[in-house]
């Protein structure tokens, strides 16, 4: 049972993985630079280097993507709202 258990784990995470690399390909390519505008004219380095990263988040790109959130939101903690006033 407990085999069982792992395997099933290891499936899991093994499709996630897949999900992730399938949409970080398309993402690093096109939709970076729609959602970072410091990412715009970046080069293969920066491309290579994020990919991992996308595959492994690859929900909260997708829904930022998908709803055409621009910029990251901006903190809301105390040391930013003291700075302000």
């Amino acid at each position: 049972m407990l085999e069982t258990f792992a395997k099933a784990i290891v499936n899991t995470l093994a499709v996630y993985a897949s999900f992730g690399l399938v949409f970080a390909v398309p993402f690093v390519w096109l939709g970076v630079q729609r959602l970072d505008s410091e990412a715009q004219g970046s080069g293969i380095g920066f491309r290579l280097l994020i990919l991992p990263g996308v595959a492994a988040f690859w929900p909260m790109f997708l829904y930022r993507w998908t709803r055409r959130i621009a910029e990251p939101p901006v903190e809301k903690n105390p040391y930013r709202l003291s700075s302000e006033s």
